[in-house]
């Protein structure tokens, strides 16, 4: 990706990215990971590796997950657009839900004999 396509990018989403980044050389730190076996395991250049901890956008998600699978963590990558995470899904789900359901003329009841 090049840097204008990193500017026009959203701050939020590049706050984000960055504290990902963060995230994943704390992590790494804390589990006293040197960052070139670090790299290595994730068959990685040490200089994407880098990327990768700086937050940079430019890196492929699929170089993102091997790195949190490496650390153990890519487990919670798969819950990050789960339906039971997203409150405004749910809410708007609420919403088109129907007032009352009727009965389709094939399933109502006739009276006994």
């Amino acid at each position: 990706m090049n840097k204008n396509a990193t500017f026009s990018m959203p701050i939020p989403v590049r706050r984000a990215l960055r504290k990902l980044g963060r995230d994943i050389h704390d992590a790494r730190m804390r589990r006293r990971i040197p960052a070139a076996v670090l790299a290595e395991r994730a068959s990685i250049s040490r200089t994407t590796l880098v990327k990768v901890e700086k937050g940079e956008a430019g890196v492929s998600i699929g170089i993102y997950a091997t790195v949190l699978f490496v650390l153990g963590l890519v487990d919670r990558l798969g819950e990050l657009a789960d339906v039971r995470n997203d409150p405004r899904g749910l809410e708007l789900d609420e919403e088109r839900l129907p007032q009352r359901i009727r009965r389709s003329s094939s399933t109502k009841r006739t009276p006994d004999k």
